[in-house]
């Protein structure tokens, strides 16, 4: 909201990051004539607080690392009877990424001390009671590939290195340097995988052969994404933003979207795994950013500055549309706002319409200030659970015929009309991924993006699902189905003289 109306740690990477408010979901894998889909997500942590870094004990009891009174500790969920129970309460430390121990009635878990001292332990998953697994080595990540041979990840200087210890004969190997967090089993095969980062603009996928130490380039990751699993069909399943896409080594050449989540409660999705026969599947999902943004619209009409300024990042861009800095930092949002409120005994936001896609939240907002009106736009972005940046819109200039200038370019765009599509916009129009980075500029670059586009996209057909429409900005949140792909986009136009004048496309 522009105030100007008067006028636990995360372990085990490379640093140590601010602890994020995460759940984490479960959900059936349902396998239909050859098709692969996912049920409905069910919250089994339902906890504030780092909920992560879950696995399946078997195909009942899921473990993960749960905030418990100021630490994180083992947890078990019950499938049958949806029961959670502790597995440790360690007063002197925080477990993290639970495992089972092969063949054993006890959980493996990295141990963080209150003294800094960081080491794999065993967990007995009745009792509780536990005992130092590997000493001489700062475990981040783990995995069992048999009762005595371990794989792990461990810190080194400011990377992680792949090691394969063995518990009987007291060897460890170090067949990798800079690897990331995810480590698992390859199905039918002896191998596992891992995510290599020795090309630190391409991150690729490899296979390892823990016994012989061979290593295989099994594909590269289209963008940096740390964590992964693996279905029985032999297909690697990654998140990106609220969506998952899958690849197939054997058969496929691109990666394609698995699912897109439509819950508003599900944000960003970190991690996932998978049970033994791959029909169930867990996810750690960040907090939803509507639900962040919401908490700040509440505590801003409280008038509660902490708990207001508590929802933004340290770090805070705030910002006029596109790209207008006003000042970046929370101390400087807190004390502006205090300011403010100092200044302005009576205040309100309502919430008009609000559309989100991604980590970015977009909120049409009347702003209430004793007995005057106005509305705004204010566009959020949520990284890693709080506010990253605070984007103002305002609409200065009334343009009455705005909203059907941008329905005549829907119609000549779901009607493939590359002519009637140009002649929508302004000669020098130029278009954007948010905030302000160009796509194009001018009819001849527009021309050339779309024409071939429409050519080769029998199917193409865009639904407006919401609209924000605010002077000259016409924001449109819209359904596109694409050669047989259905997915949605977020427009924000700007109409100037009857044309189209600009395009920001937000994703």
């Amino acid at each position: 909201m522009n105030i100007k109306l008067p006028t636990l740690l995360l372990l085990f990477t490379v640093g140590i990051q601010a602890q994020m408010n995460t759940e984490v979901y479960l959900m059936d894998i349902i396998s239909e004539d050859g098709n692969l889909t996912l049920g409905q997500a069910k919250n089994i942590s339902n906890n504030e607080g780092y909920d992560n870094q879950p696995s399946f004990y078997n195909d009942n009891l899921i473990l993960f690392a749960a905030t418990n009174n100021g630490q994180t500790d083992i947890a078990k969920y019950n499938v049958r009877d949806s029961a959670i129970q502790l597995v440790s309460n360690t007063k002197q430390g925080s477990e993290y990424s639970p495992l089972k121990i092969p063949g054993k009635k006890k959980v493996s878990a990295i141990r963080l001390d209150t003294n800094g001292l960081q080491r794999l332990y065993s967990y007995d998953i009745a009792s509780g009671k536990y005992n130092v697994l590997l000493k001489g080595q700062k475990v981040g990540y783990h995995l069992w590939y048999n009762e005595a041979v371990l794989v792990t990840t461990v810190l080194v200087d400011n990377r992680m290195d792949l090691v394969v210890s063995n518990l009987k004969d007291n060897t460890n190997h170090t067949f990798q340097k800079n690897v990331g967090r995810s480590l698992h089993k390859i199905p039918n095969s002896n191998l596992i995988s891992f995510i290599s980062k020795e090309q630190k603009n391409q991150w690729e996928i490899k296979s390892l052969n823990p016994i012989t130490g061979a290593t295989k380039t099994i594909t590269k990751i289209p963008a940096a994404a740390e964590d992964m699993c693996w279905l029985l069909n032999g297909s690697i399943l990654m998140p990106r933003g609220n969506m998952l896409v899958s690849f197939n080594p054997d058969k496929d050449e691109n990666w394609s979207i698995f699912h897109q989540f439509k819950d508003k409660n599900l944000g960003a999705i970190s991690r996932l795994q998978t049970n033994a026969n791959a029909s169930k599947l867990v996810i750690v999902s960040e907090v939803s950013p509507e639900l962040v943004v919401q908490k700040q619209v509440e505590a801003f009409n409280d008038r509660d500055l902490d708990r207001f300024a508590a929802c933004y990042s340290e770090n805070v861009l705030v910002r006029n549309f596109p790209n207008d800095s006003l000042y970046t930092g929370n101390a400087i949002l807190k004390e502006n706002y205090k300011k403010f409120y100092e200044q302005t005994p009576q205040i309100k936001v309502e919430v008009v319409k609000r559309i989100s896609i991604g980590n970015k939240v977009i909120d049409e907002e009347k702003v209430t200030l004793s007995d005057k009106e106005r509305r705004q736009v204010a566009i959020y972005e949520v990284n890693n659970g709080p506010i990253s940046s605070m984007t103002f819109l305002f609409g200065k200039k009334p343009t009455p015929d705005s909203a059907l200038i941008i329905d005549k370019q829907l119609e000549v765009y779901n009607g493939r009309d590359i002519d009637g599509f140009v002649s929508m916009y302004s000669k020098d129009i130029e278009t954007y991924n948010f905030p302000n980075e160009l796509r194009s500029k001018g009819h001849q670059e527009l021309r050339k993006g779309y024409e071939v586009f429409f050519q080769n996209t029998p199917d193409l057909n865009c639904n407006i699902s919401q609209r924000i429409v605010l002077g000259a900005f016409v924001i449109d949140e819209e359904d596109l189905t694409i050669n047989g792909t259905s997915f949605n986009t977020i427009a924000i136009y700007e109409v100037a003289e009857g044309k189209i004048a600009k395009v920001t496309f937000v994703r």
